[in-house]
Parts: structure tokens; sequence; C-alpha cells
């Protein structure tokens, strides 16, 4: 626990640097279970994360380990499905847990800060390639979106809520009480643009959780821009 403590401490120094040079959001998708003994330091990692303004952190529970005695009350097939879509955009023949996508073209494991931070910092340095503008509207967000060239594109609308907290009876993690942040509860496609004009659509979003709207290059590819409401 010391460890992972000067290691989040490091990161935090290192991340505040960062976050000031960057003017576009990173989208860290961290894939976890309830029932992964060595997700819990990668679950902390996010809380970290949730906090950066510069980064869009999400936590997508996968039901992979769901056989190990403990039920993820969380997890959904389509993050475990989402997960291997991009285990084959990647090239890769298998996944994991804790397995963070960053940006949507590095994976990393999960509890390794340092690392996760360089990453995080490679794509903040990126070229800016979609602006994303949201706007509520009642029960709806208006989404405006504007590209710097022509390419494939999918717009997906996530929701989510910024912390959760289980009691975990049985597994691996047995007599924990694990607190999780920005646990997605929905994840849907609700555009697909070709870049060439700007984009102007509007999506069903009601309730009170937050909104984040993200606009990847088809096939599981670059996050090129992503905004949220919180």
């Amino acid at each position: 626990m010391l460890r992972l403590a000067t290691l989040l401490a490091a990161f935090s120094l290192l991340f505040a640097t960062i976050a000031t040079a960057s003017d576009r959001p990173v989208v860290v998708e961290l894939y976890t279970s309830q029932g992964c003994s060595s997700c819990p330091p990668a679950d902390k990692l996010l809380h970290e994360l949730a906090e950066m303004e510069d980064v869009i952190a999400q936590s997508l529970q996968v039901n992979k380990r769901d056989y190990l005695d403990w039920k993820d009350q969380f997890a959904s097939p389509a993050f475990t499905k989402r997960q291997h879509n991009y285990a084959r955009a990647l090239g890769e023949t298998s996944v994991y847990t804790p397995q963070m996508i960053i940006g949507g073209t590095d994976h990393v494991v999960g509890s390794r800060p340092m690392k996760v931070s360089k990453l995080i910092q490679k794509h903040g340095d990126k070229p800016k390639q979609v602006d994303v503008v949201l706007q509520r509207n009642g029960s709806q967000v208006v989404i405006n979106a504007a590209s710097a060239k022509p390419q494939d594109m999918v717009v997906y609308l996530v929701r989510y809520a910024p912390s959760k907290t289980v009691d975990i009876r049985k597994g691996e993690n047995r007599g924990s009480t694990l607190t999780y942040a920005n646990v997605v509860t929905d994840w849907q496609q609700v555009d697909e643009w070709n870049g060439a004009e700007p984009l102007r659509t509007f999506a069903q979003a009601p309730g009170l959780e937050p909104i984040v709207v993200i606009v990847q290059r088809k096939g599981y590819r670059d996050v090129l821009g992503a905004a949220q409401l919180r």
C-alpha cells in the first residue's frame, strides 16, 4: 500500500504539469471487474484521473470474471464486447483486467501510474482533430462538432455515475468494500459522421447523470474529440 501511495503521489505531481499544457481532454477507459484481485489499485488510480480537468476517465466493468463466485453488479456484456473489439483493432489476441485504453489506441495495465501518465501526456500533446461542444436541452443533449479533415467517425454518448460503492461478499475481493469512480452505466452510438461538414445532432439524455460525448475514428481507432457535461 505504501508503494502504491508513493506512486500515486508522484503521478499527481507529474500530471499537474501535463494538465496545464494540454488543450484537449484525453479519454481513459478502464476495463475492470469486482471479481479481480489485481484491479483495486487501478480503480484507485482512476479516482485520481477523475479529478483531472483534462482527462475524461471512465470505468467500464466487464463480466469476464463473473464465474469466480461473484457477479459484478455494474458489469455489462456490451463493455466486454467493446474491450474485445479494441483487442482486435490493436492486433491483440486476448484481453485482461485491469486494462486502460488511452486515447483509443494505447493500452496499459491500469495499475501502473507512471506508464499511464506518460501515455496521457502523449495523447494530450497531439493536435486537436475534432472540436466537440455540448448543450443540455431538457432531456436532450445537443451535440455540435467540427473536424479538421474528412474521415469516418462514430459519435458515442456515455452516461456514468460519479461514485458507486459495493460490499464484495465472495470471490477474489471478498470482505472488501470498494468505491468506484465514474462508473459507466450506458454507452451508445448516436451517429456516424464523415467530417466533411460540421455535425449537429441530438441525443436523449434524461436524468441527472453526467454526459460524455466521444468522437472516435471508425473501427475502434483514435479518439479524435470528446467533451462532457457534469
